[in-house]
């Protein structure tokens, strides 16, 4: 690893560190300038209970004071205690609806990649043939439909008509529905992603000038075309994977799965500002962590970045 690369990775990280510090501020901030409060729609609350309510979390403090506070609650993995969900910690609830939707999310992530890679490099070899055709319009079908109708559809057809899986999520077969929904939108995408750019690889004169000195189509395919074009898989990869791990707000809902998404859609509905704000941080830096690690990724394929 060369001087370069390294001044970039330091660069990187301390622009991910910049940009976490900022989403935490925004959402303190944005957050508490809502109009109400978290204990508006409990029932028959005095104005006696509510403010040691706001005293036993915090809320009586000046926001100054506040968010320095949740600051040196986050630099300790601590986002304060959930306001709806009585006697659990905001961190609990993620790690336990994390678990479940990266569980789901790492297998859809892992289906839509190899497939949507194969397929993809696949298309561009028989490039206008039948083949071809046809993997674009299946992929440029489910690119277009939204989730909540493809999981819909997937729902009255397996579990309704077929009686083929559970429409339950909370055991093992009720699962599988649910990690076909998460994973047929990022699989059409990176089919469609992988062939334009190995249809542009191909093209190119160092693959013209290989099979013009006797290289074998295979090699010319998998040795020199196929990795050079996996760096936009890469880009899009990175982010792809933080999203889906945390799992979808329709999917999670739609086939019962008690993952993150839907502790999220809870928080909202509930008014349940620690949470919403945790939830949306740790979101967000998961975004931020994965498009790094792409980041770094570009320079493992592709040695002929420059860093400079």
């Amino acid at each position: 690893m060369n001087s370069k690369m390294v001044a970039y990775i330091i660069k990187r990280i301390l622009l991910a560190v910049v940009t976490i510090f900022l989403i935490i501020t925004i959402t303190f901030f944005a957050m508490n300038a809502i109009p109400g409060g978290p204990f508006l729609s409990e029932k028959a609350v005095t104005p006696e209970v509510q403010a040691a309510l706001e005293a036993k979390y915090g809320l009586d403090k000046p926001i100054g004071e506040r968010y320095l506070t949740y600051l040196d609650g986050i630099l300790h993995f601590d986002f304060g205690p959930s306001i709806k969900n009585r006697g659990q910690t905001c961190s609990e609830i993620i790690w336990r609806g994390f678990a479940v939707s990266a569980k789901l999310g790492l297998t859809a992530a892992l289906l839509a990649i190899v497939i949507g890679v194969c397929a993809g490099s696949l298309a561009a070899v028989k490039r206008d043939s039948f083949l071809d055709k046809f993997i674009q319009v299946i992929t440029t079908a489910f690119v277009a439909t939204p989730s909540f109708i493809v999981a819909s559809i997937l729902l009255i057809l397996f579990c309704v008509n077929l009686l083929w899986f559970p429409a339950n999520g909370a055991t093992a077969g009720g699962l599988v529905l649910p990690i076909i929904t998460l994973s047929l939108y990022p699989m059409s995408y990176i089919t469609r992603l992988q062939r334009s750019s190995m249809l542009d690889v191909l093209g190119q004169d160092y693959i013209r000038t290989a099979r013009a000195k006797g290289v074998s189509r295979n090699k010319v395919l998998f040795k020199h075309a196929l990795k050079n074009s996996l760096i936009p898989v890469i880009t899009y990869a990175g982010p792809m994977i933080a999203y889906i791990l945390t799992g979808s707000l329709v999917v999670e809902k739609i086939f019962s799965v008690n993952g993150l998404g839907r502790a999220f859609v809870s928080s909202i509905t509930n008014r349940d500002y620690p949470m919403v704000m945790a939830t949306t941080i740790f979101l967000a830096t998961l975004v931020i962590v994965m498009t790094l690690v792409s980041d770094i990724l570009y320079k493992i394929v592709d040695p002929r970045i420059d860093f400079s």
